[in-house]
């Protein structure tokens, strides 16, 4: 696959350390194109920026040169076109959950930044916060079609089971968190939530539903964790062991550190990758932080688009180094 090279400053350096700007890069052919790719931006808490990031993230991607598609997923409210500066769009997902649209490619509207698009959440949210299991099978079905290089769904808060399926639904489930205790509590009770959810589609795909029933039924499924319960599948069926672990592997969400103030926060990604892996058996990939910048904020507060050219350099070198990674995460998978 063709690396990437955008026609802005990218970032250097780890996520652990300060980012610098590298030199910028020429602005030639548009590059080769990853396959779709969805991504998916969710946290246990509110209030922790996560929609910032996915309207930050998704102006980052296209200036990558990618085709971006923007999606308000949070049916309980909708906001990203406000950060966008652009006005509420007079057609919504409402429309295709309530069969008023067709297809998803109606609701595009076009940004002020080029290669990306929006699609804006519920309007009426009462009718659809909770959709029939049949729109919102119909809903993700849209989604993986969608003509784009890279989907952004923008999640609503908390561990309801219709946010955690399109976090399941995504090749690159994020998770976002900020260096506070409650945050990262509800953080690990997202993948928790995420994992259990997961595993009842594997159910069905591996037929082991029996056996991680009778499991179930001798330890409280809701208590224990994913590295306990695949231990005593084994114990149980060898075989059908070694089936949860391969799949297990593959359930690798990943992990950004937003807010940032201090030093002291910049090693709570990797804390919290380590005790993922040591007390919930899940391989959590730190992508890197994000720092806090006020103006930012204060521009949200005051309703003004998200993105101007008041951004501070160390936000933008923090977000250039997190969507790298993101697609050197991408493109390491196609190719395994």
């Amino acid at each position: 696959m063709t690396t990437l090279t955008p026609p802005f400053p990218v970032v250097s350096g780890t996520g652990s350390e300060p980012a610098t700007l590298a030199p910028e890069a020429g602005n030639s052919a548009r590059p080769k194109l990853l396959p779709h790719r969805i991504i998916a931006i969710g946290g246990g808490k509110g209030g922790i920026g996560k929609s910032i990031l996915a309207v930050s993230l998704a102006i980052e991607l296209a200036r990558r040169e990618l085709r971006v598609v923007l999606v308000d997923c949070d049916l309980g409210g909708a906001n990203l076109h406000s950060l966008l500066g652009i006005d509420q769009p007079t057609s919504s997902l409402s429309d295709f959950v309530l069969r008023r649209a067709a297809n998803l490619s109606e609701l595009l509207v076009p940004t002020t930044v080029p290669l990306l698009s929006l699609i804006s959440g519920a309007r009426n949210a009462i009718q659809i916060a909770n959709p029939l299991y049949q729109q919102k099978v119909r809903l993700l079905r849209a989604l993986k079609k969608l003509d784009a290089d890279v989907l952004v769904l923008d999640l609503g808060a908390g561990t309801h089971y219709n946010v955690v399926d399109f976090f399941l639904l995504a090749h690159h489930g994020i998770l976002v968190a900020v260096p506070e205790p409650t945050s990262v509590e509800n953080a690990y009770r997202f993948l928790k939530a995420a994992f259990l959810r997961w595993l009842k589609a594997l159910d069905a795909r591996h037929e082991i539903k029996d056996i991680v029933q009778d499991v179930a039924r001798a330890e409280s499924l809701a208590a224990i964790t994913p590295a306990e319960l695949l231990s005593a599948v084994t114990r149980r069926d060898a075989g059908i062991g070694a089936i949860l672990a391969e799949e297990l592997a593959t359930f690798r969400p990943l992990l950004v550190v937003n807010q940032v103030r201090d030093t002291r926060d910049l090693t709570l990604g990797e804390s919290m990758s380590i005790a993922s892996r040591r007390l919930l058996g899940i391989e959590l990939t730190y992508l890197g932080h994000v720092r806090y910048y006020d103006q930012l904020w204060r521009a949200v507060r005051a309703h003004r688009p998200l993105f101007s050219d008041q951004l501070g350099r160390p936000f933008a070198a923090d977000l250039a180094a997190v969507g790298g990674r993101l697609l050197a995460c991408a493109r390491a998978e196609d190719l395994a």
